[in-house]
């Protein structure tokens, strides 16, 4: 009876010790995802970045236990200490605040409900396309360049006012995890030498170091129009700056250029 016992009491233990080192693994493997689909949301995070994101996440868990919690003793009861947990819906609600440090003059927060379901209309083979050129080569970069192929440092999406494309931007931005960077035409013109130039480099510049990211430029048509030689040379020069930062030396990896226009795709500069 003994020996029976003896042998009932290893298997059981062996069992826990497995049960254990599934529960184990389990773990690791949950604490493996989270830190990926964080690490793919906080794409231009510095150091400081990542720390004010942490504080966050454990400030939005405390306040759930704030009605468990004596206010009047200097310390929380360790039962409730050992209860205590900062979950991964936490860091997504703080993700809503911090934003990273090169971003904070620019980044305009994407609604986290725009998807491509809310985008009406029946153009499915028109927001297709547009995956095709933005969203796969920031989501999947290694297919593009497995098979050879240079994805498209923009798109240019015109119509008239009130059809989405704004809204397109911005279900784009949120479907590939990219910073986006709205920036109206009009805003860049400066009356001041060289400023509406060196506004367009500041924009570039800011996106290359959040890659991957996504510049949405609204009323293109009013910042490229045409070169003609006889308009404004501040419309010119900007012009010819935006082209510089297209195909100049600077590389244009992970970011990528949304001109919306209204209705005249005609008056914008063909280059």
């Amino acid at each position: 009876m003994e020996e029976v016992l003896a042998t009932v009491s290893d298997e059981s233990r062996e069992e826990a010790e497995n049960r254990y080192k599934l529960a184990v693994e389990e773990i690791e493997n949950q604490r493996e995802r989270l830190m990926q689909d964080l690490a793919s949301r906080t794409h231009g995070f510095v150091g400081a970045d990542v720390q004010s994101l942490a504080r966050e996440a454990a400030m939005r868990a405390l306040r759930r236990y704030l009605p468990e919690i004596d206010l009047e003793n200097d310390e929380i009861s360790p039962e409730l200490l050992k209860k205590m947990e900062v979950t991964s819906r936490d860091f997504a609600n703080a993700l809503r605040e911090v934003s990273p440090s090169a971003m904070r003059e620019v980044l305009v927060e994407v609604p986290p409900h725009v998807t491509w379901h809310d985008i009406g209309g029946g153009a499915k083979r028109e927001i297709e396309e547009v995956r095709e050129a933005v969203e796969y080569p920031l989501t999947n970069p290694n297919r593009f360049l497995n098979l050879g192929i240079d994805p498209p440092n923009g798109v240019l999406l015109y119509g008239p006012p009130g059809t989405g494309k704004t809204l397109i931007a911005k279900a784009v931005a949120h479907e590939s995890g990219a910073n986006f960077i709205p920036v109206r035409g009009p805003q860049l013109l400066s009356k001041w030498v060289g400023e509406s130039e060196r506004a367009v480099r500041e924009i570039f510049r800011r996106a290359r170091q959040v890659a991957p990211s996504i510049i949405f430029f609204d009323e293109l048509d009013a910042i490229a129009p045409a070169r003609s030689g006889q308009d404004n040379h501040v419309i010119e020069s900007v012009v010819n700056q935006i082209l510089t930062e297209f195909d100049g030396l600077e590389d244009m990896t992970g970011v990528v250029v949304m001109g919306g226009a209204t209705n005249r795709p005609d008056i914008i500069d063909p280059a």
